[in-house]
């Protein structure tokens, strides 16, 4: 994938029955040009559909856009078939992928699938792990041998695919400081935005382990899952009480997502309902031909 300065896409849920709906969404996102079609990966729920089983399906269907899965189950998906699956997806889609990665968080759902329960710091050691040998696994190259404290392959020959841009979902210091370390992109948890105690806290831990691990702070792009609303008219306040965005007229959008980009440095937005589930195709059409481009025409100019 070859991921624009500024990302613009949507979230979706999925539903199994709404499969048809979703795809005609994706199509239409595809076609007024968003980035990134994003669903959430909760294999324990039964009427959801497999979060990548329905990303191949809408990039089959579509032929600019991108899927993301916001972000994987790595408990429930080993990292080696990850690998695969990713790879798999990138030939099949000319390279459409992002691998979001997570390392578990609903631990009693996840252990309902037979899944052994990881404390939390050995479920980030295996996050961050998972993304080294899904690396590892991709590009081509000599088989691979790892033996690491979670995961061992023996002679694995990597797909001749090269690896996908990976966004993490981190949270605590050691996860935070693991996407410094290995990640291109971080999404800050519970809809947290450029304004909020929890991006000012946290991306200080990404930003200094990523520079002592050699790398340049600013190539871990920050995206933001953003719901809200987008009003006809502009809204007396665009934050509640607590300081959140809750939304306002396209142009309050504009503004504020352009001061998002140049004061704050984001690297993208991701659209969901005000309810954080999927917005509607009206909403959804205003947000890819009328913000996405404001913004994108305001921060060339600025």
């Amino acid at each position: 994938m070859s991921v624009p300065d500024v990302v613009f896409g949507f979230g979706a849920h999925s539903g199994v029955d709404g499969g048809a709906e979703l795809l005609a969404m994706a199509r239409q996102a595809d076609r007024d040009g968003l980035d990134v079609v994003s669903l959430s990966d909760h294999p324990y729920f039964g009427d959801r559909l497999d979060a990548y089983a329905a990303i191949g399906f809408l990039l089959g269907g579509t032929s600019r856009i991108s899927g993301f899965v916001n972000v994987t189950n790595l408990p429930t998906r080993p990292a080696p078939m990850l690998a695969r699956t990713v790879t798999s997806l990138s030939a099949l889609s000319g390279g459409r992928i992002v691998l979001g990665m997570g390392a578990g968080g609903l631990w009693d759902r996840i252990t309902a699938m037979g899944v052994p329960r990881l404390s939390p710091g050995a479920a980030v050691d295996a996050f961050e792990e998972a993304i080294v040998l899904v690396r590892k696994l991709s590009g081509g190259g000599p088989p691979v041998t790892h033996r690491g404290s979670h995961y061992q392959v023996d002679g694995i020959d990597p797909a001749p695919v090269a690896a996908p841009p990976v966004w993490t979902g981190s949270n605590g210091p050691k996860s935070l400081a693991a996407t410094g370390r290995v990640a291109d992109g971080w999404i800050p948890g519970h809809a947290a935005d450029w304004l909020s105690e929890r991006y000012r806290t946290s991306r200080p831990v990404i930003d200094a382990a990523a520079a002592a691990a050699g790398r340049d702070p600013r190539d871990v792009r920050t995206v933001y899952n953003l719901p809200g609303r987008i009003t006809d008219r502009p809204l007396a306040a665009t934050r509640d009480a607590d300081g959140r965005w809750i939304g306002g007229s396209v142009e309050q959008w504009v503004d504020e997502l352009t001061g998002a980009v140049l004061d704050h440095g984001a690297s993208g937005f991701i659209l969901f309902s005000p309810t954080g589930g999927t917005q509607d195709r009206a909403s959804l059409g205003r947000w890819a031909n009328e913000i996405a481009p404001a913004v994108r025409a305001a921060i060339a100019a600025g």
